[in-house]
């Protein structure tokens, strides 16, 4: 860690043995410390395009472009770049067999419900949900003049099946189509949202 060592260290010190499935706490605080360098290579690049593009953007658009871009970045490195800091650490498992992927609907959620660990079914069935929560927030209004409900579905789905594949190529977790509908569903979630609030902003 580049950021966050301090703290996780601190985590471990005084809760690691007392919070059950605190690698997943582990994985948030990596994923966040990775987010932050990228975030600011970003930024710098951001920076620079803005100087050089002759239109002005207004701060509020500006922003809501670097948020989406945060947690665009958040969203792969906590569910596709796991094992890896840097580019140059990335390897492929192009010999994983294909038996791998689970192509049944719900099976392995089911597994999950009847399983011994209630956070393992949490975790994979609203915590697929709720991730993809804020990309149908920010992403119809980073994209509004182009940002349907159609093409910011066809987007969330596309999103969702490179971060799975990615995760089948780099074996970096399960790759499950009933992630693909849960995220969906929080991305449909999202949406509502975003269009809830929009209406309520014009009718005032």
């Amino acid at each position: 860690m580049l950021f966050l060592e301090p703290i996780y260290f601190y985590l471990v010190r005084n809760y690691a043995t007392t919070i059950n499935h605190f690698a997943l706490i582990k994985l948030a605080l990596v994923a966040l410390d990775k987010t932050i360098f990228y975030f600011l290579i970003f930024a710098i690049g951001r920076l620079i395009w803005l100087l050089c593009i002759r239109h002005r953007r207004t701060i509020r658009s500006e922003a809501g472009v670097w948020i989406w871009a945060f947690y665009l970045i958040l969203l792969f490195m906590f569910t596709t770049f796991r094992k890896s800091y840097f580019p140059w650490q990335i390897s492929l498992d192009l010999n994983r067999p294909l038996n791998q992927i689970n192509l049944v609907f719900m099976k392995e959620t089911w597994k999950l419900i009847y399983g011994q660990s209630r956070i393992d079914f949490l975790y994979n069935s609203f915590g697929n949900v709720l991730c993809f929560v804020p990309i149908g927030i920010l992403t119809p209004i980073v994209f509004s003049k182009k940002m349907n409900f159609i093409r910011t579905l066809v987007f969330g789905i596309g999103l969702s099946l490179i971060i799975e594949s990615l995760q089948f190529v780099l074996d970096t977790g399960v790759t499950d189509i009933d992630d693909v509908f849960f995220n969906t569903c929080g991305l449909i979630l999202g949406y509502v949202i975003y269009k809830t609030f929009s209406r309520i902003k014009n009718i005032c």
